[in-house]
């Protein structure tokens, strides 16, 4: 009887010491979690979404406004569900503070089909189609195909297919000196023409010099002031002469 009492008296014992160890167990754990409350974010890294529609995107349901259990859930996120979207990451700069990074999917550009804009990867691979035009992204023509499936390459012809890697050089190119050409337009013998505005300049097939033509494109299109006609440089002169042609 007596250890019966004992053993009784032990379970108890064991019992409130395990209670009070899950109180307070619990209770750093509501600490910790309430510390972590996000009061301030920072976005980085978007182009085609404001920073506001990020913040949406990322602290959506019941935690979300939680910078422990985002930082875990969005660490190197691969995001499938959202058009232009490649990768999200959450990092706590503080307990109430995240820097959201965004990681695009790498745009050489888009061809308008019908009454949408189908933009293509560097490997002309259909990234997303969409009503709207994103600013900064050229309009490639002069490719010719009949359909185009999201996922999929733009079926062109098989000597056009090369093609794919020049556009992603020029876009890069474009954006480092700051160009925003309205259209890059391949020819059918392999020569380019960008499109400003009336300007139009005739880059010619000689894609081993584009960064040095590029790179003097500013200026030259600065004094030109929007002039209808055709810059042309075809040939490569390392002196930067080039003609304009006025139409």
């Amino acid at each position: 009887m007596f250890n019966k009492i004992r053993n009784n008296k032990k379970r108890i014992i064991i019992g409130l010491v395990v209670l009070v160890i899950l109180l307070t167990l619990a209770g750093v754990g509501w600490y910790v979690w309430k510390q972590h409350t996000i009061q301030t974010v920072y976005v980085e890294g978007n182009i085609h979404y404001t920073q506001e529609e990020i913040r949406n995107m990322v602290m959506e349901g019941p935690f979300g406004n939680n910078s422990l259990y985002l930082s875990v859930k969005y660490k190197n996120h691969a995001v499938t569900d959202v058009p232009f979207l490649d990768e999200m990451s959450v990092k706590i700069l503080a307990p109430d503070t995240i820097k959201i990074t965004v990681y695009e999917k790498a745009l050489a550009g888009y061809v308008k089909y019908m009454d949408t804009y189908i933009y293509f990867d560097k490997d002309g691979y259909v990234v997303e189609s969409s009503s709207m035009r994103t600013q900064n992204i050229p309009q490639v023509t002069g490719l010719k195909f009949d359909y185009a499936v999201l996922g999929h390459p733009l079926p062109v012809a098989e000597e056009d297919k090369e093609i794919f890697g020049t556009i992603l050089e020029l876009t890069k190119l474009l954006n480092k000196y700051e160009l925003l050409a309205d259209k890059i337009y391949f020819h059918s013998n392999s020569q380019i023409t960008l499109y400003f505005g009336k300007t139009k300049v005739a880059l010619g097939d000689e894609t081993a010099h584009l960064e040095d033509k590029l790179m003097i494109l500013p200026k030259m299109l600065s004094k030109m002031n929007g002039q209808s006609g055709t810059l042309q440089m075809e040939t490569y002169n390392d002196g930067g002469q080039y003609t304009f042609k006025p139409d």
